[in-house]
């Protein structure tokens, strides 16, 4: 009895001992995130100086900075969810790539963007400063909120749809609509319509491409020996052009010869590179398309960095574009939005807290894209991956802010509804013909349960789950009215609680 009554008490005592452990695993995210928002408020203070406006820079770099968490939280999956569904890449090494790349990004070349959020969707030069710093305020913190209700309920919804609709919001209540730029606003709305689909098709004619030169070919490894250099030419071609263009645009312009010309350099680099790496890994490989597909794993991870680099010069605007127009009102005096300039402070923490947000928090959603909507291997996962790079890429140096939510899970749904159509077809072509003589006994249904299994196989071509394809579309759609709505209210709120 004693010693049943001793085992009763060790189990209990382990028992306190777990569930003290989790409880610190659960606090110490929240922990090192509250450090972070801490040390943005200190910087700020630092940077600013004594004046009469620091506080209000301290409250918006707080502000900017759970923002720029909640970016890396949820954002950040789309980049690296195609990899880790894939099993290309473990989710520890999916977070240090993208925490790298995505700060990078965010440092090299997220200027552009910030103007096109914090500026350029107003219209009034002649708004009172403590106003605009109220509208701008109210954006920044009903965006943050409600993304990070989407990352809490684990659905991963457009940050910059959040952002837009927040400065529209807090902007109709302060003036009116007629403050609102509304050619802008249709201009982006198209783009989140146009975006998602260009990564569909994009994603699903480089699958295609890759079908027809290498996974249906008779002999795949000698194919693979060709194509697959080829697909690695394209990306490093791609990113020179970007930080040609975009990432050095800050000490060296090149104009468009020589940028193409860099292109080809460096694609041909990486042609070269290639070609030996894909030959030596491919000895002793059995002619099989699983085994081909792995071929695909160091280009899918590459791809994944291309993209992160992508998101962070991309999406860093929600975090601190209106934070930096914060900052500048402050520093002019008026709310003058035609001249937003970015301190290396102010993109500073906006990069850190992406990296952070995603390292802390980003492991959900990153299941999410990458295991939960189709499928994914190693080929079509790089499909996806360079279709989202590529469109995120020439979104950004156009100084557009699309979704890069929108663009990563189209692409992934794009190579999964070209996954299904190939199989159904394929089903559908090898039915068995309408002709007794021609069938064999054993193919057909011997009682009617049999009938049914076959047909429920049948449904399980879809091989795109429907019902994430609602859920991330009713997202999508009740971002921008709630962050909007959200954003009126807390504008009141602020006006009342920080003094004139």
């Amino acid at each position: 009895m004693s010693k049943s009554a001793l085992d009763k008490d060790l189990l209990q005592v382990s028992g306190y001992e777990s569930a003290s452990n989790a409880l610190g695993r659960s606090l110490a995210a929240p922990g090192i995130a509250l450090v972070f928002l801490l040390l943005a408020g200190v910087w700020a203070a630092f940077a600013m100086g004594q004046g009469p406006g620091t506080y209000v820079v301290v409250i918006g770099a707080l502000i900017a900075g759970y923002m720029a968490l909640n970016v890396g939280a949820n954002d950040v999956a789309n980049n690296m969810g195609p990899a880790v569904g894939a099993r290309a890449i473990t989710m520890a090494g999916a977070l240090v790539i993208a925490a790298i790349f995505e700060a990078a990004g965010a440092l090299l070349a997220g200027g552009d963007v910030v103007n096109t959020v914090a500026r350029d969707l107003l219209i009034s030069p002649e708004m009172e400063a403590r106003t605009f710093i109220m509208v701008m305020m109210a954006a920044l913190l009903a965006s943050a909120l409600w993304v990070n209700l989407a990352t809490y309920i684990g659905a991963p919804v457009s940050t910059t749809h959040a952002v837009v609709g927040g400065v529209v919001g807090s902007g109709v209540v302060s003036a009116g609509f007629a403050i609102v730029n509304w050619p802008m606003i249709g201009a982006i709305a198209a783009s989140w319509v146009i975006s998602p689909v260009m990564g569909g098709i994009i994603a699903a004619l480089f699958l295609i491409i890759i079908r027809a030169t290498i996974t249906t070919r008779l002999d795949k490894i000698t194919a693979a020996r060709v194509w697959v250099p080829i697909f690695v030419a394209a990306m490093t071609g791609i990113f020179a052009m970007y930080l040609a263009t975009k990432g050095l645009s800050r000490v060296w312009k090149p104009d468009l010869p020589t940028t193409l010309a860099l292109g080809i350099a460096f694609g041909a680099l990486g042609w070269l590179t290639a070609m030996p790496w894909v030959r030596r890994q491919s000895r002793h490989m059995e002619n099989r398309k699983k085994h081909v597909a792995s071929l695909f794993r160091l280009p899918l991870i590459v791809s994944a960095a291309l993209l992160s680099f992508a998101h962070g010069a991309n999406d860093v605007a929600n975090a601190i574009g209106p934070f930096a127009a914060i900052v500048t009102t402050i520093q002019t005096g008026h709310g003058e939005v035609a001249g937003i300039s970015l301190p290396f402070w102010v993109l500073a923490i906006g990069a850190i807290g992406i990296s952070l947000g995603l390292a802390l928090f980003g492991p959900r959603l990153i299941r999410t894209v990458g295991e939960q909507i189709t499928k994914l291997n190693e080929i079509r996962a790089f499909c996806a991956a360079l279709s989202a790079a590529v469109t995120v890429l020439v979104a950004s140096a156009m100084g557009m802010p699309v979704s890069s939510t929108h663009i990563a899970v189209g692409a992934v749904f794009g190579v999964g509804f070209l996954r299904e159509y190939i199989s159904r077809r394929d089903m559908e072509g090898s039915a068995v013909p309408v002709n007794a003589r021609m069938v064999d006994a054993s193919q057909l249904n011997a009682t009617p349960e049999e009938a049914l299994a076959k047909a429920r196989k049948v449904e399980s071509r879809l091989l795109v789950r429907r019902h994430h394809v609602f859920s991330i579309a009713a997202a999508w759609v009740v971002t921008v009215p709630a962050s909007a709505a959200l954003a009126g209210v807390l504008y009141f709120v602020l006006s009342v609680v920080i003094p004139q």
